[in-house]
């Protein structure tokens, strides 16, 4: 095949479309089982692939194992989200960093210097940016713990401020989501909510 003749993609199976998406849930409740390293560097190496502006990838991740280390997360946490977060055999605390332009000479090498030479003095920029791809990187996250094998268990109710001063003084990582993660305990899943119908969602031109 040459570089001029069109590439024939792979499509997922049924099998794999099940445990990506048409199954997948959040789970709610974990098992005791424990997520090794092994599984959690698996997470992060299928997710650095994520597609991010410019290739930036602001993602940063904080995986939280230790009973030390929760209790120390879920004073932050809305009530209704610590006993779940005590459960999971690891935590991970996602967050961006909004210094991401200094990384752009190694992941972007032919423009990198011009764009961290660009982006060094416009702050509020560099926060929406990271923001919003952290936030497409999210996603390829939570594929990638459900790739692993393990279920994941997003949530938003925290105090982002505390928690970002509780782990990240001295840095220029901002937290967004927290994301339980584990094999599903007893009776893990919610009901099946139903999805916005295709005519509701889809437009076509």
């Amino acid at each position: 095949m040459t570089d001029r003749e069109p590439q024939t993609l792979d499509v997922l199976d049924d099998a794999e479309r099940k445990l990506l998406f048409t199954e997948a849930r959040t789970a709610n409740t974990f098992a005791a089982t424990a997520v090794t390293d092994d599984e959690l560097a698996m997470i992060w190496a299928l997710a650095r692939w994520s597609p991010s502006a410019a290739n930036s990838q602001p993602l940063r991740v904080l995986f939280v194992r230790t009973r030390e280390g929760k209790e120390r997360l879920v004073q932050h946490l809305d009530e209704g989200n610590k006993a779940k977060t005590l459960s999971a055999p690891a935590v991970a605390v996602l967050a961006y960093d909004v210094d991401f332009h200094e990384q752009m000479p190694t992941v972007f090498p032919a423009r990198g210097d011009m764009l961290r030479a660009a982006f060094a003095g416009q702050t509020e920029t560099r926060e929406t940016l990271a923001a919003y791809n952290s936030a497409l990187q999210t996603g390829v996250f939570l594929l990638a713990v459900r790739a692993a094998g393990l279920a994941a268990g997003p949530m938003a109710g925290f105090d982002k401020a505390a928690v970002d001063k509780e782990f990240f003084v001295g840095t220029s990582w901002r937290s967004h989501l927290v994301v339980n993660i584990g094999h599903p305990g007893v009776d893990p899943w919610f009901p099946r909510l139903p999805r916005v119908p295709l005519e509701d969602a889809v437009a076509w031109a």
